[in-house]
C-alpha cells in the first residue's frame, strides 16, 4: 500500500459540481464552456418559450378557426328529470340559485336555466335566471311556479 495509489471505496466519492470560469489551469477557464461569442455565450441570457431559432412558431404555423363572442352567456343547465332527482335526494321544494350553490351543483356566479327533458311529479317554486317554455308549461301544469331572475 502506497499514499498515492489510495483511492475512496468504489461508489463511496461522488463527483463535485464542475466549476467553470476559475482560471485556465481547470480546464474549463476562458469561455466557461459556453463557446465564443453568441447570446447563449451572454450573462443573463435567457431564450423566450415559445422561441423555435427561426423556424415559424407553432402557434403562426397553425390557422386560426372561429371567434370568441363575448356576448355570449353561459348558462349551467338542469333538465326536469335531472331536477327531479335533485328534489328526492335533498328533500327540496324551491330552486334557487343559492339552494344549487349549496348543495355545489353550481358555482357562485353561474347563471341556470331550466329545460323541458322528463317531467315533475309535484308542484316547485323555481327563481332562475331562464326557462324554456316547455319547462315552464310542465311546472305550472303540476302547479309550480317559475320566477325569472
Amino acid at each position: 500500500m502506497k499514499l498515492h495509489t489510495l483511492r475512496p471505496a468504489k461508489g463511496a466519492k461522488i463527483n463535485p459540481k464542475k466549476r467553470v470560469g476559475r482560471g485556465q489551469g481547470s480546464g474549463k477557464g476562458g469561455t466557461a464552456t459556453r463557446g465564443h461569442k453568441g447570446a447563449k455565450s451572454r450573462a443573463n441570457f435567457k431564450q423566450k418559450r415559445h422561441s423555435e431559432g427561426g423556424q415559424m412558431p407553432l402557434q403562426r404555423r397553425l390557422p386560426k378557426r372561429g371567434f370568441k363572442n363575448i356576448n355570449r352567456i353561459d348558462y349551467r343547465t338542469f333538465n326536469l328529470d335531472q331536477i327531479e332527482k335533485i328534489a328526492e335526494k335533498y328533500e327540496l321544494s324551491e330552486f334557487t340559485a343559492e339552494n344549487l350553490y349549496i348543495h355545489k351543483f353550481i358555482n357562485r356566479t353561474d347563471k341556470v336555466k331550466i329545460l323541458g327533458r322528463g317531467e315533475v311529479s309535484k308542484a316547485y317554486a323555481f327563481k332562475v335566471n331562464a326557462i324554456t317554455e316547455t319547462a315552464k308549461k310542465a311546472i305550472e301544469e303540476k302547479g309550480g311556479s317559475v320566477e325569472i331572475i
